[in-house]
């Protein structure tokens, strides 16, 4: 027997003990022909095995295309992975990442939480331990087992808006607990989207709600102007840039006319400055021979594989000079090169046949992890989402932000200045929390929002702290303090 057809039926084998099969859904009194339509459709995505799957994921998996816009042609891509037991009573969470124009499927799939991860060699993928489906370990306290919902975001923001059609698709989850979580420019995407599904479930009838819960935003541009200034203080602070050129930005860049007050009136858009120009093109500079995403793990280079231009900066205010080079970021963790094996592997025909991608074979370019025409083009953002934030929290959801501290990119240093502006009352004070017997980070709870640091991860914290991650994931979801304590395992 092959090795696919080994995973095939390893898979199935799980199906029937952890979860309602489309087949015997049909015949607990589901005939009607709607019903019938939509398990049919769910069955089409259904994932059998991908090239290079190790045996054992236990989970069912499904991908495929949900139209947004029937008359322009415009699908999203999606992924989704079922938890691994007990499927009818988890919570639904959607994971998106940034850039803007970067892919979940490529990053957050594939390199960072999801339960299964790309490698170098053969086979090409690995189970991962720490996934953010699984149950979580003893030591974590609270739930159980988890879902994920991967998003690949080619288009509009609006058109990510539209993602309650997911549901149709999987109207069995319609009533589950649902929460949203991301990553970097997911920091404009994520509360936006919950800000549309709240304004939307007062519009519809209760029958119609999304069970929206709340949202988990980490490493995120959130705020132009802080993000600008933050990750110009973290660079002298950790000493990547010189006196000098510090003093030059700071003298001819003016990143936040508003300081820290609390109207979110900072635009973070500069004038034409050419004086500023080129202190920042100094300043990139500075990154060239080292990872701007995580300050202290290796780049990749010639000797570690394929090295790429190294990252710019996130989406820039259109105010200011295109003159700059590439802006869009490059992704990399402790194998540096991560993101070239994601683009191998993602298009192999193989892979996009079992993921049911490129279906007709005819899309004229290759897969990549990050869009430059949609980043180059992109408009749609307000230099801040603080305003929504502040909504988001005082329309009573669960709102938590963490921040990598090794990242350079979208520093801690940013968050915190642009949390500030929000002007919360602080409810318990900043305080180190653990890992087993080892400081995993720092929290503070504001009125309304959680705000978490990760010692010694950069932007991509799941890959960096994988198990800081998933135990943050778990005690968010559980709308819990996380270990205040040393816990000797």
């Amino acid at each position: 027997m092959s090795r696919a057809a080994a995973v095939v039926l390893l898979l199935a084998i799980a199906f029937v003990s952890t979860t309602t099969t489309v087949a015997a859904a049909r015949h607990h009194g589901h005939h009607h022909d709607g019903f019938a339509k939509v398990f049919d459709r769910q069955e089409a995505d259904l994932v059998e095995a991908l090239p290079g799957q190790p045996a054992g994921l236990g989970v069912r998996q499904f991908s495929g295309y949900v139209t947004v816009n029937q008359t322009h042609g415009r699908a999203l891509f999606y992924w989704f992975f079922e938890a691994t037991h007990d499927v009818s009573n988890k919570p639904l969470v959607l994971y998106l990442n940034g850039g803007p124009g970067c892919s979940s499927l490529g990053y957050g799939a594939l390199e960072e939480l999801g339960p299964l991860l790309i490698q170098k060699g053969t086979p090409e993928l690995r189970l991962n331990p720490h996934a953010w489906n699984k149950r979580k370990s003893a030591l974590l306290g609270a739930t159980c087992r988890r879902r994920i919902l991967l998003h690949e975001h080619h288009r509009r923001s609006r058109e990510i808006r539209r993602r309650p059609r997911w549901f149709e698709r999987f109207p069995q989850f319609k009533g589950h607990d649902f929460y949203i979580a991301g990553e970097s420019y997911a920091g404009h995407y994520v509360p936006h989207l919950a800000e549309k599904i709240v304004e939307q479930n007062k519009k519809v009838p209760k029958s119609r709600h999304i069970n929206f819960k709340g949202f988990m935003i980490g490493n995120a541009a959130i705020d132009e102007a802080s993000d600008e200034r933050g990750m110009v203080d973290y660079a002298w602070d950790h000493a990547v840039i010189s006196d000098e050129l510090y003093d030059a930005i700071k003298q001819n860049c003016k990143f936040d006319q508003a300081g820290n007050s609390s109207d979110f009136s900072s635009s973070g858009q500069n004038p034409s400055n050419a004086a500023c120009e080129r202190a920042m093109d100094g300043f990139y500079e500075a990154f060239d021979h080292i990872d701007i995403y995580s300050l202290y793990t290796p780049a990749c280079t010639a000797s570690t594989g394929t090295a790429g231009q190294l990252p710019r900066r996130l989406h820039r205010s259109s105010a200011q000079s295109d003159n700059s080079r590439s802006m869009r970021p490059r992704y990399n963790s402790y194998d540096p090169c991560l993101d070239n094996y994601a683009a191998e592997y993602l298009n192999r025909r193989d892979v996009q046949d079992a993921l049911h991608a490129n279906t007709t074979g005819s899309i004229p370019y290759a897969w990549i992890a990050c869009s430059d025409p949609l980043f180059e083009h992109w408009k749609d953002s307000p230099a801040s989402t603080l305003p929504v934030i502040k909504r988001m929290v005082d329309a009573g959801l669960r709102v938590w932000v963490y921040s990598g501290d090794t990242d350079a990119r979208v520093p801690v240093s940013s968050t915190r200045q642009a949390l500030r502006k929000l002007g919360l009352k602080t409810l318990k004070q900043w305080r180190e929390w653990f890992t087993s017997d080892q400081v995993g980070g720092y929290q503070v709870d504001y009125d309304g929002l959680t705000f978490v640091t990760i010692r010694g991860a950069g932007h991509m914290v799941p890959t960096v702290t994988p198990v800081q991650a998933r135990q943050l994931f778990a005690h968010f979801l559980a709308g819990k303090e996380l270990p205040p304590k040393s816990i000797i395992a």
